[in-house]
């Protein structure tokens, strides 16, 4: 198995998963859709070509996919072909790690919210509760395309295009295959390797439980911090975008978002990403923070304000920071702030630290900014 970008490029023929042979006839399916109806391969029997892709929403060559499926549903549904994503990843086999390019993972609510948020409207369907389907076809990653004729039987299977980089892209394999089925002419390619992030099979729900409990045993520490910890903060000499969240043990919201902000730590820490906790309390109160921060293994930096008069120390973070708690700030390498995020939700803050980071490939950050 080939790895590129933190990412698996998927071998065919897998011993456990085996691929569909080209030839084979469509496996039955019926699975619940975002759309809140249940979806079975007899429903699209009126059409000529059917097409099938393995998709999820937490990988970034997948996200670089979803408008080339809107794309194809929107081209060909007038013109006998059937397009339908199947999202065939385990959720509860995804590390957090995993997780380092996206706001959510692959459960079917968090599919429903994700059409939702890029406006897709082709038929999304959820394996992830038994992979049944997926062990029936066999997608090695997402995305893995599958095409069927009119009678049902496989083929084309393999690459949507050659490239996840749209503007590399040279040869559009799907759309080959689909125009010499509608043309009745035999498909020149039957296979294509495919790319993106090997599909998540059940058998490694083992792998995430442990990789939980290596975080959950990290140490918990809160350093006492000076008004030049809080101007260096602000400061930013590092490399990484940096999250400051700035809390206090008597606020609920900010008690409860806790574990959201160190979830999101877990998620982007392998990449130029930092979080750093601020507790507002007075320095007497230091064992009631330390407390909650043990009880959410928040094992990031984590600073208690050296006094109580947060409204001087609030000038040296930020001049435009009222002295209230939640209070959080973006910071990028260069110092400057970004602003207003402590009014959105996890995945609002999510996206936004997501369009700031700094990409190997910057269609990646083009998906959370657009």
């Amino acid at each position: 198995m080939l790895l590129f970008l933190g990412l698996a490029l998927a071998a065919p023929g897998g011993e456990t998963h085996p691929m569909l042979p080209i030839g084979s006839p469509a496996p039955d399916f019926a699975l619940p859709g975002v759309d809140g109806q249940m979806h079975r391969l007899a429903d699209y029997a009126a059409d000529t070509v059917l097409v099938i892709v393995f998709t999820c929403n937490h990988c970034p060559i997948a996200q670089q996919y979803e408008q080339r499926i809107q794309q194809l549903y929107d081209d060909y549904r007038g013109k006998g072909v059937a397009v339908v994503a199947i999202e065939p990843n385990a959720p509860d086999a995804i590390r957090i790690d995993e997780l380092d390019s996206t706001d959510m993972s692959d459960t079917l609510a968090e599919m429903k919210l994700r059409v939702a948020y890029k406006h897709l409207t082709y038929p999304y369907l959820y394996d992830g509760a038994t992979q049944a389907v997926a062990r029936a076809y066999g997608p090695q990653a997402t995305p893995h395309v599958f095409i069927f004729d009119r009678t049902r039987h496989l083929r084309y299977e393999g690459r949507i295009d050659n490239s996840y980089r749209i503007e590399l892209v040279k040869t559009h394999d799907a759309r080959d295959a689909i125009d010499a089925l509608l043309a009745g002419r035999p498909i020149a390619v039957t296979h294509t390797g495919v790319f993106g992030c090997s599909t998540k099979w059940k058998e490694k729900e083992a792998e995430r439980i442990d990789a939980l409990k290596k975080l959950e045993a990290k140490p918990v520490s809160l350093e006492l911090a000076t008004a030049a910890d809080l101007r260096a903060l602000r400061a930013n000499s590092g490399k990484k975008l940096m999250l400051v969240a700035i809390w206090n043990t008597h606020c609920a919201r900010c008690v409860s978002q806790l574990k959201d902000w160190e979830d999101t730590y877990d998620m982007y820490s392998g990449r130029d990403f930092d979080l750093v906790t601020v507790a507002t309390n007075p320095p007497e109160e230091r064992a009631a923070v330390e407390q909650i921060l043990r009880e959410r293994h928040v094992s990031t930096r984590n600073l208690l304000l050296p006094s109580g008069d947060t409204a001087s120390l609030a000038r040296d973070f930020d001049p435009q920071w009222q002295p209230s708690a939640p209070y959080l700030a973006l910071v990028r390498p260069n110092g400057t702030i970004l602003h207003g995020l402590s009014g959105l939700d996890i995945l609002e803050l999510r996206r936004a630290i997501l369009a700031n980071i700094v990409w190997e490939y910057d269609g990646f950050g083009r998906y959370w900014r657009g």
